[in-house]
């Protein structure tokens, strides 16, 4: 297990916005603190399994004194996430997308992962998404 520093922040008009400074792009967000924490588990999971499944590094964790030196994370409230990596083997997928989606995945894409790590990352966050809500009507 390896546990990750999210930073979480909160304007007064939004919802709790949780990021983490080893992943750049990897974002989630909650209406509560416990919602937030919960789906920065699940992104931050789910963001390794891509990178994992596509071949791309993993980073080591950053210190805390280094992540909370940078002026940008001065007003964020740093926490740990505890992740465990899955090692698959990616398949190849085809599909078909219209060029004007494509550009816009590329486009949000450019910050960090591939094409299919992005499109991945969305499914899967979209799915655990889907499942949630699933559970809590049962």
């Amino acid at each position: 297990m390896t546990s990750y520093i999210a930073l979480m922040r909160k304007d007064a008009d939004s919802d709790y916005g949780v990021d983490f400074p080893d992943f750049p792009g990897c974002t989630t967000a909650g209406r509560t603190l416990e919602e937030a924490k919960d789906f920065a588990k699940e992104v931050l999971e789910g963001h390794i399994e891509v990178l994992t499944e596509y071949g791309e590094a993993i980073p080591d964790p950053s210190p805390l004194d280094v992540v909370m030196a940078d002026p940008e994370n001065a007003d964020a409230v740093a926490f740990l996430v505890d992740v465990q990596a899955k090692r698959e083997k990616a398949v190849p997928v085809t599909f078909t997308v219209r060029p004007s989606a494509l550009a816009r995945i590329d486009a949000a894409a450019a910050a960090g992962l591939t094409r299919s790590a992005f499109l991945t990352d969305a499914a899967i966050t979209h799915i655990n998404r889907l499942e949630r809500a699933q559970r809590r009507r049962a």
